[in-house]
């Protein structure tokens, strides 16, 4: 392991497993790095069930066991006390919420003749060149949408700080941490090669396919993310005190 990451993704991913008599959902958790070097690596992977923040804090206190000492950004979906698990284990993370999975949230309460216009004007606030902006694009979604919206709009206000984290970095950097679309990519290759099976009979069986999974999914892992130089520029410019390429 690294002693320091740019960047940390995480998510889960569910699959059935047999345990005793039934069969229940269980958990594969996945974080993926940002190397230095400007490379992706899958840190590990662990088996839990139900996602819950209380496991991601054992997932991030073993990959601070295992020798890693900072993580610069983390992005993540919004689960309930992901942020505060992430603040436990590494203070000083930038928490970076995933924009897309928020925009996915709020449209669940808007009407569907209504989605597009209602997706437009939410487009406004991520594509703000900078938090202030930001903000004024969300009061005048609310003055537009609130009586009608106001949960969609609600769920804004309660993540606002780590939903736009990421509005104060440069573009290059933006571009790669408002949304957890990697370890996604990542997740709907594993669905791929799992699909046939609708369950595991143990939790070994379930690790040992999803291992094989990003094995092969990740072969082709060997290049740096472009215009990696002018983006470890960038980073290297905001970490001063954290970071030494």
């Amino acid at each position: 392991m690294d002693t320091v990451y740019t960047v940390v993704w995480m998510d889960g991913i569910v699959f059935k497993v047999k345990e005793g008599a039934r069969i229940i959902d269980k958990t594969i958790y996945i974080a993926v790095g940002l190397n230095l070097e400007g490379k992706k690596e899958v840190l590990g992977m662990w088996l839990g069930k139900n996602e819950s923040a209380s496991f991601w804090l054992s997932v991030l206190t073993d990959l601070k066991a295992r020798g890693v000492k900072d993580i610069l950004i983390t992005a993540t979906d919004n689960l309930k006390g992901f942020t505060e698990a992430i603040r436990t284990v590494f203070p000083e993370a930038t928490k970076q919420v995933c924009v897309v999975h928020q925009i996915r949230n709020s449209c669940k309460y808007v009407v569907w003749k209504e989605r597009k216009e209602f997706s437009g004007d939410m487009k406004a606030i991520y594509n703000a060149p900078n938090r202030d902006a930001a903000a004024l694009a969300l009061d005048q979604l609310e003055s537009k949408w609130g009586g009608k919206y106001g949960y969609a709009i609600k769920s804004w206000r309660a993540n606002w700080n780590e939903l736009t984290a990421f509005l104060d970095f440069p573009l290059e950097i933006r571009k790669i941490i408002y949304t957890t679309n990697v370890i996604e990519n990542l997740n709907g290759k594993i669905r791929k090669y799992t699909k046939n099976k609708m369950s595991y009979p143990t939790d070994e069986a379930v690790l040992k396919s999803v291992y094989l999974s990003i094995h092969e999914a990740t072969k082709k892992w060997t290049m740096p993310i472009r215009n990696w130089g002018s983006i470890l520029n960038q980073f290297v410019i905001m970490f001063e005190n954290r970071i030494n390429p």
